[in-house]
């Protein structure tokens, strides 16, 4: 099964201080047949104006990503978590069994754009927890580099689902494959630029924001273009 999601078919919500595109149902955006893919739950791109942000508020067993594609995010969380998570940076907050955070802009005069998954959990009520990952460019530039997983391993984060998250930069002339399992569930989104996806004997140019979901599909998935992609590979 393969499922697509591109960018102008997500819900949009629209705060003056935020524009957010959200990939799966997710607050005043409700769509049933868009509640999440496996354990990835949501997907939202934001983009919040300089100096504003999602004041202090709770969540419980859920895994919280950030992932920043340009500008800065600050985070502070009741569990003691805090840093300002830059461009590339990967920010993972545990909710475990109950945390209170808060996300602003971390700049007073440039927008912040992110994206915040949540994925849910393998294990309910565990002590909350926070971590951040500070790759380089290089580390992703033509080849998959690993900035989740369940056991931390290659120095990723390690996040309490057995799931891996990784990123890819594409520059023109370079091309990656990813191996599928039809064991798993896979989620690729396309961060930034043009990509041209090949799998299951398909074509398809994926721009920002597009998405595939691949379940029970075995094979080779390949990539080339210009972009900047992440690939979510999740439990059945």
């Amino acid at each position: 099964m393969i499922i697509e999601r591109r960018s102008a078919d997500r819900g949009r919500v629209h705060a003056g201080w935020l524009d957010s595109r959200h990939t799966f149902s997710f607050g005043h955006y409700y769509d049933p047949a868009w509640m999440g893919f496996g354990v990835l739950r949501v997907i939202n791109e934001d983009r919040v104006d300089p100096g504003a942000g999602f004041p202090a508020h709770g969540h419980a067993n859920m895994e919280i990503l950030s992932y920043v594609v340009e500008g800065a995010l600050s985070h502070q969380d009741s569990s003691g978590g805090g840093g300002v998570v830059g461009p590339g940076e990967l920010q993972w907050m545990g909710a475990g069994h109950g945390v209170e955070h808060s996300e602003f802009n971390a700049s007073a005069t440039e927008p912040v754009h992110f994206l915040q998954i949540w994925m849910q959990p393998d294990r309910v009520n565990a002590s909350p927890a926070y971590g951040q990952r500070a790759p380089t460019p290089a580390d992703a530039t033509g080849r998959w580099h690993l900035l989740a997983s369940p056991d931390g391993a290659d120095g990723s984060l390690a996040i309490r689902q057995q799931a891996r998250l990784s990123e890819a930069r594409l520059e023109p002339g370079q091309a990656i494959a990813a191996d599928l399992l039809d064991s798993r569930r896979y989620w690729l989104q396309v961060v930034r630029g043009e990509a041209t996806v090949e799998v299951a004997d398909t074509v398809r140019v994926m721009e920002a924001g597009d998405a595939l979901g691949l379940a029970g599909e075995a094979g080779a998935m390949r990539l080339s273009g210009n972009a900047t992609v992440l690939l979510f590979d999740l439990p059945a």
